[in-house]
């Protein structure tokens, strides 16, 4: 029986039975169950000088174990029930999983309602901090280093995709949810909302949740979930690692300023829908980020750029696997001979919402770029929308 159905089973004791007891998971022979007394030690009591991190789920402190080890906890809601399903997802997916391009679970802590996690600690942060942060970051980030961190997300993806059953969706690939190193290889991290593949099931009808922007439409707007909604997420960030740039309204020349004045609502998908518009007029390497100094290729920059717009192509099965996508990345196989067709949009309201546009305004640099703009809008109000009706679905776990 396995650690996650076993905990499963200890949640339906009551509250009051779960916080005067330590509950251990038998099952997860492979990570350690520590006690609270020792998370409280190796955070120094939650100390707010070691924070490192705050999200929905609740919060991330930087702690030091009785070895020396040091390690990133984090401590889960106890006053969400989605925390607790984070907690359940997170144990399920990787407590028995390694892959050098994921992060590594050391252990838990279920004592009471108390759900913590135990990981390595990654010194250099994520990719929204350092690569696509504010510009704080001290990290170089030239061409080899980013070729490097694109090969181990996708490798990483790929492991969870094809090397192991049942096969993990992620669910919310994004910047954010990518820790650098040391050495900067990048760790995919954050699997609160981990979806298990069951086997010959070609997807799983869930509630929608995961990051707008990174949003595979079809999932957004019907609620299923493939590996080819994980794959959708990784072109996005592709195209934001290989460009310097966050696949929202920053950073914009100032005719498309002016275009976000008139349409105040677009906030998600422009870059994705610019580096489109690159492709169709044949200068896909304005895509590519200024920034990049000598050791830039590129040749190699468009085709990892094309690679990106190859998984965020509109039909679904026309995006290739993430097993094909490193070999596209590595140069073993052709990407040059693929046909790419343009981006996923919401096709349902595509008409109306371009004739909402179009009506009365003359501002549009041009009307390919309109249309993306369009698209991006779409994609962000339908996607919010889809969030609030598909909630009521049930989850099969």
């Amino acid at each position: 029986m396995s650690c996650f159905s076993i905990f499963c089973k200890k949640r339906r004791a009551t509250r009051q039975e779960s916080s005067h007891r330590n509950e251990d998971l038998p099952g997860c022979t492979n990570i350690k169950r520590y006690t609270y007394n020792e998370i409280v030690r190796s955070t120094e009591n939650f100390n707010p000088s070691n924070k490192i991190g705050q999200g929905g789920f609740g919060s991330v402190y930087k702690g030091r174990l009785k070895d020396g080890t040091i390690v990133a906890v984090k401590v889960l809601s106890s006053e969400s029930r989605q925390g607790v399903k984070e907690f359940l997802n997170e144990l399920m997916a990787i407590s028995d999983i390694s892959h050098d391009n994921l992060v590594k679970l050391y252990g838990y802590c279920v004592e009471g309602d108390q759900r913590i996690l135990v990981y390595n600690y990654l010194e250099n942060n994520s990719l929204s901090q350092t690569l696509l942060g504010s510009g704080h970051s001290n990290i170089q980030f030239n061409w080899t280093t980013r070729v490097k961190i694109c090969l181990g997300i996708a490798r990483g993806l790929a492991y969870l995709h094809h090397g192991v059953s049942p096969h993990i969706v992620h669910r919310d690939i994004k910047a954010s949810n990518i820790l650098l190193d040391t050495d900067l290889t990048p760790k995919i991290s954050d699997f609160g909302l981990a979806k298990l593949l069951p086997p010959n099931a070609t997807h799983v009808s869930t509630r929608v949740a995961g990051t707008l922007g990174y949003l595979a439409p079809e999932y957004a707007i019907r609620g299923q979930v493939t590996r080819k909604s994980d794959v959708y997420s990784f072109g996005v960030l592709l195209l934001e690692i290989v460009s310097g740039r966050s696949n929202t309204n920053t950073r914009l020349s100032y005719e498309d300023q002016i275009l976000l004045e008139k349409f105040p609502e677009i906030t998600n998908g422009v870059l994705l829908l610019q580096t489109w518009m690159y492709y169709e007029q044949g200068g896909l390497e304005k895509s590519i980020d200024s920034s990049l100094g000598d050791d830039l290729d590129v040749a190699e920059a468009c085709r990892f750029l094309k690679v990106g717009l190859l998984c965020t192509q509109d039909v679904t099965r026309h995006r290739p696997d993430m097993s094909k996508v490193v070999g596209m990345l590595t140069g073993e196989m052709d990407v040059n001979s693929e046909n790419i067709s343009k981006p996923a949009i919401i096709n349902d309201f595509w008409d109306l919402k371009v004739r909402s546009m179009k009506k009365g305004n003359n501002i549009a640099s041009s009307s390919t770029f309109l249309s993306s703009m369009a698209q991006s809008s779409l994609l962000s109000q339908e996607t919010t929308q889809a969030s609030m009706t598909f909630t009521a679905i049930s989850d099969r776990e």
